[in-house]
């Protein structure tokens, strides 16, 4: 018995005898409110919900605010909105008044007006058409900003520019097609490969996602495809990934100059980290091209590839410079705005799930750092490095931000 006793003893005063088990706190979820305004944009056709996405989240006992004909352009009715249990509303102001904004453009001031403090902005943000003003009203209304193109996944990859740049690949060939046959812009040629009749010639400059799907879809219709970029890396990715061995080169100016002056198809894709696409192509080398010939510049909304490239419009999408028709629309993949905002709904209907079973979108930014590089302001303070050298504006790092503010 004392044996016993002093074993007790011991083992309590050492911690050894078993011990209540600790369990995890389970975080609070939260009921959302987000608010789906119609884009004023008339070249934005995409939503950021489709209305399967919408009946999924209101089933969860979240609240969607969906402005009238907000889903119009892609094709999606108010009723159909309103049976997956949106509540639509006919004013503008009134969407803004939700704890989440989910657009794809970025605000005009007078949306941005609008959001009052602590509530989050989720769109694109597309920086190179940005100014200084713009994120000092943002800052000043004391919001919270999430840009889309930055948000990451576990890998360190950009889901939804991915998941666009699919699209836009897909799509720049078809374009590619409509107009090389075009009776005004093209020169009546049909893209492709036939027996007995020459190959229509692709010229891609990059090699990330664009290139491979616009590869793909270049070498189903029978086309020779030429794809240039400065990484041996990136060349031998694509080349495994499209299980053939096309032409593939670095930049050299020679064989650049070549390629385009026998190319009946140049697609730019270069997508640059810095958001600044260096001009590849002078106007020298567009001037050796044949008449008749297309560019399709998918970097334009990050500057452009081509010294001839300059922005368009879905309205007026193309222009001719030197006989070579240029098709420059920045956001090409709201072409197609019914597949495109299905794929972008398929990507927010699991993010705000989780913000919600985190119990909001500042505590998603401190337990989720994938999500939280899409973050360029924070409670009216700029967290990002990039926008504050471009505009001079001072910044503090999100990770003291968020341990100061909890």
């Amino acid at each position: 018995m004392a044996d016993n006793r002093q074993f007790v003893q011991f083992s309590t005063a050492s911690g050894l005898m078993p011990q209540e088990e600790m369990l995890e706190l389970k975080r609070k979820s939260s009921q959302l409110i987000i608010g789906i305004p119609r884009e004023l944009s008339a070249n934005e056709n995409r939503i950021g919900l489709v209305p399967n996405a919408v009946k999924l989240l209101t089933d969860r006992g979240h609240h969607i605010l969906v402005e009238e004909h907000a889903g119009e352009k892609a094709r999606f009715t108010n009723q159909e909105y309103a049976d997956a249990g949106a509540e639509i509303v006919d004013n503008h102001a009134t969407v803004f008044n939700a704890d989440i904004i989910l657009k794809i453009a970025p605000p005009i001031r007078e949306e941005a007006e609008l959001i009052d403090k602590r509530k989050c902005l989720m769109s694109v943000l597309q920086l190179p058409t940005r100014s200084k003003e713009y994120f000092q009203l943002l800052m000043n209304r004391k919001i919270n900003a999430i840009a889309f193109e930055h948000i990451q996944d576990k890998t360190g990859a950009l889901p939804l520019i991915r998941s666009m740049s699919e699209i836009i690949g897909n799509a720049s060939m078809l374009i590619a097609a409509e107009y090389l046959c075009h009776p005004q812009y093209g020169k009546g040629i049909m893209l492709g490969g036939f027996p007995g009749v020459p190959s229509t010639e692709v010229v891609i400059i990059g090699s990330g996602t664009v290139s491979e799907y616009a590869s793909r879809a270049a070498i189903g219709l029978g086309a020779l495809v030429k794809v240039f970029d400065n990484s041996m890396y990136k060349l031998r990715s694509l080349q495994n990934n499209l299980g053939n061995r096309i032409y593939t080169s670095v930049f050299q100016p020679d064989d650049i100059e070549k390629a385009l002056s026998t190319a009946d198809v140049v697609i730019a894709a270069k997508h640059a980290p810095e958001s600044t696409t260096p001009c590849f192509v002078p106007e020298s080398m567009v001037k050796k091209m044949k008449p008749g010939s297309v560019i399709i510049d998918v970097s334009i909304d990050q500057g452009g590839c081509f010294e001839t490239s300059r922005p368009t419009n879905h309205q007026n999408p193309v222009y001719q410079v030197h006989g070579i028709t240029h098709y420059c629309v920045p956001n090409i993949a709201s072409r197609v705005p019914r597949t495109a905002s299905t794929s972008f709904s398929n990507f927010f209907s699991s993010l705000l799930l989780e913000i919600a079973e985190n119990g909001g979108v500042d505590q998603t930014l401190k337990n989720n750092r994938a999500f939280s590089k899409g973050a360029y302001i924070f409670n009216g303070v700029l967290t990002n490095q990039q926008i504050s050298r471009m505009y001079d504006i001072p910044f503090q790092h999100l990770d003291l931000l968020l341990a100061a503010f909890y």
